[in-house]
């Protein structure tokens, strides 16, 4: 597997290095400085795993999720237990206090290893998803999301729907509705259309998430989701709906 190693501190990141070089199956391809550096390197190397410091100069390990559209699995190293609660709101794979123990980091690769193995099945590299370019967001990729002062790191597959309201969107997975400053059609534009639909103006439904479909006024259409969720699909997408979701 492929890994970043990105941290502000050049003795730091040579010590984690070394660590990793001992692990079978580790390959590090990297090694970033600062968070736009970090992101940089993503973009080009496309890791499976970053290891990723908290704190450095002028943005943090969670600026750095903040700022990416999707990002691969994240472990993280620091020197401060005061963060933990906070990376696993965005569900990083692990948490690493510096020094790094030999033992929990063989840990932590366990961790990820089983998780890429869990996800063999899938047609493409999980995780794994260029900032910047065409290809577009699937079921299998994890997104960023931070509404104030909270933040998480879903799944896409955990999502079964997205709502325009106004400037922004309301991201719907499990009892969450954060409120992301993106346009619709901005978000449209990234996301696989064999897995995620525009049903209307307002609203982008996971397929997967579809249990039910009935007849609606002027030959639209209402789809019920898992959990219980209306959604009404314009005349305009009905048939384009009900030809993506027959056999």
């Amino acid at each position: 597997m492929r890994a970043l190693v990105i941290d502000d501190e050049r003795l730091a990141r040579k010590e984690l290095i070394n660590l990793l070089s001992s692990i079978e199956d580790v390959e590090v391809i990297g090694e970033a400085v600062n968070v736009d550096d970090a992101k940089e390197k993503i973009s080009s190397l496309s890791p499976d795993v970053i290891f990723l410091d908290i704190q450095m100069p002028e943005k943090t390990g969670f600026d750095l999720l903040s700022e990416m559209d999707a990002v691969p699995d994240v472990i993280f190293t620091t020197a401060y237990d005061e963060f933990a609660l906070k990376a696993f709101e965005v569900n990083a794979l692990d948490y690493l206090l510096k020094p790094i123990e030999p033992a929990r980091l063989t840990e932590a690769i366990i961790k990820l290893k089983t998780k890429l193995k869990n996800n063999a099945d899938s047609t493409k590299d999980p995780e794994k998803v260029t900032i910047e370019g065409d290809k577009k967001l699937s079921l299998e990729d994890q997104v960023f999301v931070k509404d104030g002062d909270r933040c998480w790191f879903v799944k896409l597959e955990n999502v079964r729907l997205f709502e325009s309201d106004g400037n922004y969107i309301k991201v719907y997975f499990e009892n969450n509705k954060p409120m992301i400053h993106k346009s619709l059609n901005a978000l449209d534009e990234r996301l696989d259309e064999k897995s995620f639909f525009r049903a209307s103006r307002k609203h982008i439904i996971n397929l997967s998430w579809v249990e039910g479909i009935e007849p609606w006024f002027n030959g639209g259409l209402v789809v019920t989701l898992k959990g219980g969720d209306r959604i009404e699909v314009s005349r305009r997408q009905a048939a384009r709906f009900k030809d993506m979701m027959s056999l």
